[in-house]
């Protein structure tokens, strides 16, 4: 099969793919509840604002990180989990692959429609919430604001990456999507409490306890939001002081390049459960 053809596979997949995310009843709620409550975040960030005087891009940009936290990973799992495990379970995948396609097609034709739909998802809370900002706020901390919504993107990746390898690895829609929310309780769980009540315990070395923090995703895209709107790592406790006096000026590409790293990773280990298990 010749470049031209397998593009040209991987594009009708993706399309189809994203047609079916937008009729997915859960893929449209979780895109009303990140709009609605980023614009609740938005509308608070400039009451309190315009109380202190501090209206603007950058007050929104940290109040958002615990919400993208909560949110943007679910809608990642959940969607990849249920995109090979519930077109197994209604035969529609089998008649794919009984198409002149390869798995690699198949997988990245879906990696690229649901990757899509996310970022239209989340630019729609994104792109309201900075009208709003605009409108009745200013525009300082506008590129903290854009920085995070890339951040934003690439959480989303990740979380569809993972979902992808639940749904490869496993033959039923329930114990996909099951694996997926364990997944996302694993994650919050291991953020600050977990680290935190671990340190404690177990009184890891804060070089440790760093290494520990870039195991987990979220715990890397907090540092670089942090660092993103320039505050202090000291909320981050004795780890994220650690990372800053070792590592500097180079801690943001580096959380970066770890959250790109996260998302790659899970791909190749989706791609041989995907080539093993086809339509089974």
């Amino acid at each position: 099969m010749t470049t031209t053809t397998a593009r040209a596979t991987i594009g009708l997949l993706a399309r189809k793919e994203l047609h079916d995310a937008l009729r997915n009843r859960w893929f449209v709620l979780y895109t009303v509840i990140f709009a609605v409550l980023s614009l609740a975040l938005s509308w608070i960030g400039l009451a309190g604002g315009q109380l202190y005087g501090l209206a603007g891009f950058g007050r929104t940009t940290a109040s958002l990180i615990n919400l993208i936290m909560l949110i943007v990973p679910l809608m990642g799992l959940t969607l990849g989990a249920l995109s090979l495990a519930l077109e197994r379970e209604q035969g529609t995948l089998l008649y794919v692959l009984a198409q002149p396609v390869v798995p690699a097609e198949v997988l990245l034709g879906k990696l690229l429609g649901l990757a899509t739909a996310l970022t239209a998802a989340l630019s729609i809370g994104f792109g309201l919430s900075g009208l709003l900002l605009a409108w009745r706020g200013n525009t300082m901390g506008l590129g903290a604001y854009l920085g995070l919504f890339g951040l934003t993107i690439l959480l989303a990746l990740l979380s569809l990456s993972l979902g992808l390898l639940f749904s490869s690895a496993l033959p039923r829609t329930a114990t996909a999507l099951g694996s997926a929310l364990f997944a996302w309780l694993l994650l919050v769980f291991l953020g600050d409490l977990g680290l935190l009540g671990s340190a404690l315990v177990l009184r890891i070395p804060v070089e440790q306890l760093f290494t520990l923090s870039l195991l987990n995703p979220l715990q890397v895209f907090k540092i670089a939001a942090i660092l993103l709107l320039r505050s202090d790592l000291q909320v981050l406790g004795p780890a994220g002081q650690y990372a800053m006096h070792t590592y500097g000026m180079r801690l943001l590409p580096l959380s970066v390049g770890v959250l790109l790293l996260w998302s790659l990773l899970p791909l190749l280990p989706a791609y041989l459960f995907f080539r093993r298990r086809g339509a089974l």
